[in-house]
């Protein structure tokens, strides 16, 4: 029987304490390192059976920190537990047992899936790896998974080229949870298909969720599809997080300017309701040269001194609801 996914009862699934993921490349100065900032200081918690919704515009470091979760990438500095096992350092030969049980669906489903590889041969292939079951009985659970993700028989035999975006992303579910995993990171896995195509891969997703007691950690730039999916959300720029709540607390108290802002950008279908659309001042700045104190004071209309002086710490506000801004008390509401 599945949990309640708003109990936080015993260990979370996964931990991220202080994770900082930084890349070094050679900058223009002679003998000098250019140190981007790409995640810089996440703390997360994911319990079993949740999703948790990870947003922010391009470029603040979703992917980068998905990717160092599941050790692709692996963290600079920071701690990154699964069920309780420190997992940043190990190489790829200690990863390959959490490998079956934590998995990623990625935005482009024909750049994850081997052109030069059938549909039957990309399914049994992580099966083979790891050596779970007789060739039959690995055909027979491919099948299984592909008549549920509605992807027939006929279509076995077919290279990804030969299948529509909408057809390779549900093949790319299927093969996410053929080894039953227990975390999957969804890295935009609905941004490139069309708006009819989106509502029956969020629906598998649910579906999959349920029958599985998947945990997600569901990366996106769209918030209407946040809402739909996600039990809370976390909001990220410039590589920091500046917002965690539950998804109807954050929907209806968005407290950072930062996520006031992208939940303003939300289409509304009632034309008569009047909303006030906050347009972000400025570009985003760069994580080789962030800002001083509160990364998002550049491009906010409350900034103080205090603001481009001290970088805010994330504080609880109303229970569970976390923000990093210094107005954070004066904002709510």
């Amino acid at each position: 029987m599945t949990k309640n996914k708003n109990e936080r009862t015993g260990a979370p699934l996964l931990e991220l304490e202080e994770v900082k993921k930084y890349f070094y490349k050679d900058s223009i100065a002679k003998g000098k390192r250019q140190c981007i900032k790409a995640v810089d200081g996440i703390s997360l918690e994911i319990e079993e059976g949740e999703t948790v919704g990870l947003v922010g515009e391009s470029g603040c470091g979703k992917s980068t920190l998905g990717r160092a979760i599941l050790n692709l990438n692996p963290a600079t500095e920071g701690i990154i537990r699964y069920q309780g096992d420190e997992i940043q350092k190990l190489n790829f030969r200690q990863m390959r047992p959490y490998r079956k049980e934590m998995q990623m669906i990625f935005q482009d489903p024909y750049a994850s899936l081997n052109p030069r590889r059938t549909i039957m041969q990309s399914m049994v292939e992580p099966l083979e790896m790891f050596s779970i079951g007789a060739k039959a009985e690995q055909k027979e659970r491919a099948i299984e998974l592909l008549n549920e993700v509605g992807i027939s028989r006929s279509h076995l035999d077919k290279f990804p080229h030969e299948l529509s975006g909408g057809q390779r992303q549900r093949i790319a579910i299927a093969r996410s949870i053929i080894l039953n995993p227990k975390f999957i990171v969804a890295d935009e896995p609905v941004s490139a298909l069309d708006v009819s195509v989106r509502s029956q891969v969020l629906n598998l997703m649910q579906r999959f969720q349920r029958e599985y007691n998947l945990s997600y950690l569901f990366i996106s730039h769209d918030l209407s599809v946040v809402r739909f999916l996600c039990d809370r959300v976390v909001v990220m720029y410039l590589g920091k997080m500046v917002e965690c709540a539950d998804k109807a607390e954050l929907y209806a108290h968005p407290t950072h300017p930062y996520s006031q802002a992208l939940l303003s950008a939300i289409p509304v279908p009632d034309v008569h309701k009047k909303t006030e659309r906050i347009v972000l001042q400025g570009d985003l700045p760069s994580p080789a040269n962030p800002p001083s104190g509160c990364v998002f004071h550049t491009r906010c209309r409350y900034a103080t001194e205090e603001c481009s002086r001290e970088c805010p710490a994330l504080r609880t506000i109303n229970g569970t609801h976390q923000v990093a801004c210094h107005h954070g008390e004066k904002l709510y509401g």
